[in-house]
């Protein structure tokens, strides 16, 4: 409870009320931190009025959201030896001096914790912000089985030992905040969320988030999945679908077993030298993780080749639409599976992500 309590700010072209922001946070008994992520020369002058009431740290040039946190990261952990408790706001007037408060609070109270200030979407949200955190929030709770209702928020806390493992997290802008969340599922950080008001000024038009270049960021490893994936469908798809010519002669139902299998071996090899390589970049040793792709492919293969049968004799569907619809529903399966199980990231003993090279 003696911990320093430091406000972290990654400011980006600010407007004017950033500057009574820090103040209210200062009278909350917070110190504050702002990073100068290479605004303009015009903005300037507001960073030198800051100086008055917070450290300022600049960049350059405009680094991004992630590395602008990093900054202020390895500052704090550099110039103050006690024990502290970071707390990193928005610069755009979107969060409380009140919840920044209970927030780093709740960072005091729960040690080696993640503490997210969780925005409930009550009201008037822009369309953007709503089904952004609603497709973050899917996706995030496919690809880790963790449930957090709100991924996207910037209000957050954590003390100096957690905040030291967040500065080795890959990430540059918008994506770092959520290979944060990948992260404390991979190491088992628990993940608090305290509720906060949920504020969007001016339908949020100030924030720099660009909607296409930040959104391939932040699932871009979803999305490799997925691109292997549906390459590797296609050539299961191929596969299938030429072995039925080929066994056209035979009995329906066995044509199509032994196309479905054929083709699923084929694939399940691409498939696993892809995921493997590219997507989850694995440091197991390649007998431990492809003897359990083997188990994951048998029983995918088996629950496949049942979909399928069910799709086809029971439900009367085409042979070859049965086929997708049996791949969609195991494709979530399968994400789940490898990305928990079957691969491990390149990792050091301090569960540090390597970016490979």
């Amino acid at each position: 409870m003696n911990s320093r309590k430091i406000a972290l700010i990654p400011a980006y072209q600010p407007e004017v009320g950033l500057l009574e922001l820090v103040r209210k946070i200062r009278e909350k008994g917070l110190e504050v931190v702002v990073v100068d992520d290479g605004s303009s020369r015009e903005k300037q002058g507001l960073f030198r009025k800051l100086e008055e009431e917070a450290t300022v740290l600049r960049h350059d040039k405009n680094r991004g959201k992630g590395r602008a946190l990093k900054t202020g990261f390895n500052y704090i952990q550099n110039s103050v030896s006690s024990d502290y408790v970071i707390v990193t706001v928005d610069a755009d007037g979107q969060h409380k001096p009140d919840d920044v408060k209970k927030v780093c609070a709740a960072g005091m109270e729960n040690p080696g914790q993640l503490i997210l200030g969780s925005r409930k979407m009550k009201g008037d949200i822009p369309l953007r912000s709503r089904f952004g955190n609603t497709v973050t929030r899917i996706v995030y709770r496919l690809a880790t089985g963790m449930k957090v209702y709100d991924t996207q928020t910037g209000l957050r806390a954590f003390d100096r030992k957690t905040a030291h493992r967040f500065a080795q997290v890959e990430g540059e802008r918008y994506e770092y905040e959520m290979n944060v969340l990948l992260q404390c599922a991979r190491e088992k950080i628990p993940v608090r969320e305290v509720e906060i008001e949920t504020v969007y000024i001016d339908e949020n038009r100030t924030s720099h988030f660009d909607t296409i270049k930040d959104s391939v960021r932040i699932y871009k490893e979803i999305l490799k999945f997925s691109a292997v994936s549906f390459g590797s469908f296609l050539i299961d798809y191929g596969i299938y679908s030429g072995m039925l010519c080929l066994t056209a002669g035979m009995l329906p139902d066995s044509a199509r077993i032994i196309s479905n299998v054929t083709a699923r071996i084929v694939s399940a090899g691409v498939n696993y030298t892809a995921n493997r390589n590219i997507v989850f970049q694995s440091n197991e040793k390649v007998v431990q993780s492809s003897g359990k792709y083997l188990l994951l492919v048998v029983l995918i293969l088996v629950a496949n080749t049942a979909l399928l049968e069910i799709f086809v004799r029971r439900l009367g569907m085409n042979q070859y639409v049965g086929k997708i619809c049996a791949e969609l529903i195991l494709f979530i399966v399968s994400w789940f599976v490898q990305s928990h199980f079957i691969f491990r990231r390149r990792e050091d003993a301090h569960g540090t992500v390597f970016k490979k090279a």
